[in-house]
């Protein structure tokens, strides 16, 4: 129990309150619009970033981070060029993200262990320098949402009717993406790469399934991603569990209990 009070397992626990908060707000505006995938494409273009990082010996979070922020322009081009194609945009990328990672690798044989923590998560590592990216990353997600949030509702679900009214649908598309790659970018070192596209959605699936509004989905999935990411830390710092897994399997339990949940109530 000792380790619940260890700084490095406090850490953790912020930096994964922090994820905690900014990945479902945005993937909730993922899911609904059909773009779920777009988190496991900017995760796998983040790892060819932060491989580049360890080749040149840059602060490999950093490296990714801009990597996926590019890469976001990219889809949202394609996106545009392909209309009635938007999942080609994400294959596309994706594609691009996992050659490129594959490539970097072979260059630089000696940091594929630091890369492949990356891979699957290493939350108890998290330093200042991690805490303090992920919490500008916060502050910029949380603080976009809030101000564009009528904007940002209505581009989800009537994207035309967003158009006719004046909205610059463009520049809002671009960041939606924008903040999801930022998310992403800071996520991996959490959760994993591999894994990182279910703290997107899984928490936003459950909300689906019980909330009345759009309102009541943002702050259910918010809580959601909050107490898996709090139990499965706990779980996974008592038991010697692998801390990115323990949340993800965390995440899959509640969604099945949602599912058996629903069909007794709803809120």
């Amino acid at each position: 129990m000792e380790i619940l009070f260890s700084d490095f397992f406090q850490r953790a626990l912020l930096g994964g309150l922090l994820i905690g908060l900014t990945a479902p707000l945005i993937g909730i505006f993922l899911v609904l619009r059909r773009l779920s995938m777009i988190g496991d494409t900017l995760a796998h273009v983040t790892i060819a970033g932060v491989a580049l990082g360890f080749l040149i010996n840059v602060y490999p979070l950093v490296v990714g981070l801009i990597f996926a922020v590019v890469s976001s322009f990219g889809i949202e081009k394609l996106r545009r060029a392909y209309k009635g194609y938007a999942e080609l945009s994400i294959a596309v990328i994706m594609s691009g993200g996992v050659a490129m990672a594959s490539f970097l690798f072979t260059l630089g044989q000696g940091y594929n262990t630091d890369v492949t923590s990356y891979l699957f998560g290493s939350i108890y590592t998290l330093g200042r320098t991690d805490l303090y990216l992920v919490g500008g990353v916060t502050v910029v997600v949380v603080a976009v949402v809030i101000l564009f949030y009528k904007e940002l509702f209505l581009l989800t679900f009537e994207e035309d009717a967003a158009a006719v009214s004046g909205l610059p649908v463009k520049m809002l598309n671009m960041l939606i993406t924008v903040l999801a790659a930022l998310v992403i970018s800071t996520a991996i070192k959490i959760v994993g790469a591999l894994l990182v596209s279910a703290l997107l959605t899984i928490p936003v699936a459950c909300s689906l399934f019980l909330a009345k509004s759009f309102r009541m989905s943002i702050l259910l999935s918010v809580a959601v991603a909050e107490i898996a990411v709090i139990a499965g830390l706990v779980v996974a710092g008592i038991w010697n569990f692998a801390p990115g897994a323990t949340i993800v399997l965390l995440l899959i339990l509640m969604l099945l209990l949602t599912l058996v949940a629903r069909r007794g109530y709803t809120v």
